[in-house]
């Protein structure tokens, strides 16, 4: 299957849950956190502030770019 997303992510991470929160990182240099669910469809979501990408581990295979 080919991935979903357009573009290479910055950074991605595997997570367990369809709820995943995202905060670009420590302190100042991150954005406001922010709560992202997963696409049952495609088990991933990419951050809109800095395109952060995860993906359940579930469906981490069919999400390799």
């Amino acid at each position: 299957m080919t991935s979903p997303f357009s573009h290479d992510a910055p950074e991605t991470e595997i997570v367990t849950a369809m709820r995943v929160c995202c905060d670009g990182g420590e302190g100042a240099l991150g954005h406001p956190r922010v709560w992202l669910s997963l696409s049952h469809e495609t088990g991933a979501v990419e951050c809109p502030y800095c395109d952060k990408r995860f993906i359940h581990r579930d469906y981490a295979e069919d999400n390799a770019a």
